[in-house]
């Protein structure tokens, strides 16, 4: 009789869940955010996400089939979301091909160059998209209008360069404009509301823990929070600047979305806050004192580097050990 005892080292934990089952939740948390920027922009933010994604998976596929062998994992969901991600971080209005050029980077360079999902240490689409910024500064921060033609007091600019170049002040810029996303910006940026109900659909999931996003939020309002106390400004100030940080630009896509990336954050709860902190420490200090007026993506890439040295230093004690 044939032996049919599996003897396998630990842990003996099975789950439902997959790498493909993840992946699709993140997408389906997606949807809402770019059911709303399609409204606030029009078909150009289909147009841009159907080219990224498009270009994520093609290039995963060639990579894999002539270049790495084994297995091909375009099925597991990770270069569509990459390709959501890139295309979240877009402006409407930027052209085909460097729409193309950024999938290359995310999933050639960031990504495959290491072995593939599991293994990148940053995230292919922040990754993508840093490199669009620097290459092609005018088309990435070419903002279109919303087509409803409202928020003309920005002129184009997006809140947060609007807010730093002195161009509109925070009463201009209403919360209600802030949740739903009338206003220029990214694909992704626009939709504060819209990327909280995503949010909380991953939570529902249990795809993501609370702790990473609403660290680096609640970070990102003590931080301006402290600025506005220091300052000169109103007892109104007090609020309005912790408030606006937290829903404009990418704070809320990053915290949830692109942070919470199993690859390329660490593996503990307590390094996940200290990762969380940093980001939001980052954010804050470029985009009130920085050269740009976002600053999301370049804390998330930063933190993304320290994550082998939390991981080495904040470890849950081994079992017995006092």
């Amino acid at each position: 009789m044939a032996n049919k005892l599996i003897v396998a080292p630990a842990p003996h934990v099975q789950t439902a869940q997959s790498t493909a089952c993840i992946m699709r939740d993140v997408v389906i948390a997606l949807l809402p955010a770019l059911v709303v920027s399609t409204i606030v922009f029009g078909l150009d933010v289909l147009r841009v996400t159907a080219i990224s994604v498009a270009a994520c998976v093609v290039f995963e596929f060639l990579i894999q089939k002539f270049f790495v062998q084994g297995p091909l994992t375009i099925s597991n969901w990770s270069a569509v979301v990459t390709g959501v991600l890139l295309a979240f971080n877009l402006p409407a209005s930027i052209p085909w091909w460097i729409v193309v050029i950024g999938a290359f980077v995310a999933i050639a360079v960031a990504k495959m160059t290491f072995g593939g999902l599991g293994k990148n240490p940053f995230n292919p689409a922040l990754v993508g998209r840093v490199f669009l910024l620097i290459a092609y500064p005018v088309q990435m921060t070419t903002w279109p209008l919303p087509v409803n033609g409202a928020f003309d007091a920005l002129s184009g600019a997006t809140p947060l360069a609007a807010v730093k170049h002195g161009a509109a002040g925070l009463d201009v810029l209403g919360v209600q404009d802030l949740l739903l996303g009338n206003m220029p910006g990214s694909l992704g940026e626009v939709a504060a509301l819209a990327l909280l109900v995503g949010f909380a659909y991953l939570l529902w999931r249990r795809v993501i823990t609370w702790h990473i996003p609403v660290t680096i939020l609640a970070t990102i309002a003590v931080f301006a929070f402290i600025v506005a106390l220091c300052s000169d400004g109103s007892a109104a100030l007090l609020w309005q600047l912790p408030l606006f940080h937290v829903l404009a630009g990418g704070a809320i896509l990053g915290s949830v979305f692109m942070a919470t990336d199993y690859s390329t954050s660490p593996m503990t709860v307590r390094g996940g806050v200290i990762f969380a902190i940093g980001i939001g420490v980052i954010t804050m200090l470029i985009r009130l004192w920085g050269a740009y007026p976002e600053g999301m993506s370049f804390a998330i890439l930063m933190m993304n580097a320290c994550v082998p040295l939390i991981n080495k230093y904040v470890k849950p004690k081994r079992f017995g050990v006092k």
